[in-house]
């Protein structure tokens, strides 16, 4: 059961307690990526999807089992092929001993769902995922099923590798909150992981949050206010990336085709109060939204020929934006 707390304040002070402990636990595992461990958890606490974008052996994978097993939630991994079909995901009906349809629970009702390579399967299969992301919920035969609480959807994806996939399509992108870039670990840091997986280091992970305190803080995240002039910085950011927009700036009428939506905006705030609440602020400032600009809009803009034939990276425009 989630605890009951006098004040907002003190629930901002044990939200930030469990935080660290969580950070600290997850560190058992991962050595470094510190800023992809604090933004698969505002994704989380926000009520949003995450998509992991990193070459193989970044420990992607291994970074969302480890805060599996932090969070004491159910999780299942779907390992995404050219030939899976909805069916394997959702569920699907069986004709049972009794001669009655039966509704067999597919692996997308978990808590936590690792879509492994998720740009391997066709769109068909992809799409799948569309109502369970926004609805927490799926349909087979005409009824409706709901998803456990709480429910998160962390996708690994390739981006060197491009023979065998599927690029996601806008729609499936623009469900999740955040698209964070894994870069290689320092060399320091990746002394430390060959030194910790080629020896007998055996590590025990202790369950720091439950499913109710997770919720609870959910709840806080969205709790919590904003002045006008920090909503109006998020809104407006994402209204600049729009080339017909009368806000957009010069890069983003010459390289950007299309722009973030009204999502953005919302997920703008939410992580920007989630950030806020993680660094024991209560209430977040200007500055909270730059730090989860670039993940929540990286992937929202689709840049055209122009930027493509002369280099314009999406990280350059997003910072054109910001500054």
């Amino acid at each position: 059961m989630a605890k009951t707390y006098q004040s907002d304040v003190e629930a901002v002070d044990d939200f930030v307690r469990h935080i660290e402990l969580l950070k600290k636990e997850i560190a058992k595992v991962i050595v470094g990526q510190d800023e992809v461990v604090r933004d698969v958890l505002i994704a989380i606490f926000s009520r949003g999807h995450c998509l992991l974008v990193g070459v193989p052996g970044l420990a992607k994978t291994l970074l969302v089992d480890t805060i599996t097993k932090v969070l004491g939630l159910s999780y299942n991994r779907i390992q995404f092929t050219p030939d899976l079909m909805p069916s394997d995901i959702i569920g699907t009906e069986i004709l049972d001993e009794n001669r009655h349809f039966r509704f067999v629970q597919g692996p997308l009702f978990a808590n936590i769902i690792l879509a492994d390579e998720i740009n391997r399967t066709p769109p068909k299969t992809q799409s799948a995922l569309l109502e369970a992301m926004q609805e927490h919920a799926v349909t087979a035969a005409g009824k409706r099923y709901s998803l456990g609480s709480p429910f998160f959807v962390l996708a690994t994806q390739n981006p060197i590798e491009q023979e065998g996939t599927y690029p996601l399509p806008e729609a499936q992108l623009d469900r999740f909150m955040f698209n964070v870039l894994l870069d290689y670990p320092s060399f320091e840091e990746e002394m430390q992981v060959v030194k910790n997986t080629t020896s007998n280091r055996k590590v025990t992970l202790e369950k720091i949050v439950s499913g109710d305190e997770i919720i609870a803080f959910q709840e806080l995240v969205r709790r919590i206010p904003i002045t006008d002039n920090v909503l109006e910085f998020a809104v407006r950011l994402s209204s600049m990336t729009r080339p017909d927009n009368k806000l957009a700036n010069d890069m983003v009428k010459s390289y950007v085709s299309w722009g973030a939506g009204p999502r953005a905006s919302q997920y703008l705030v939410v992580g920007a109060k989630c950030h806020a609440l993680m660094q024991g602020k209560y209430a977040p400032d200007i500055e909270d939204v730059k730090r989860v600009a670039h993940a929540i809009l990286r992937h929202r803009l689709v840049r055209n020929y122009k930027a493509e034939a002369e280099g314009i990276s999406v990280e350059r425009i997003i910072d054109s934006l910001i500054a």
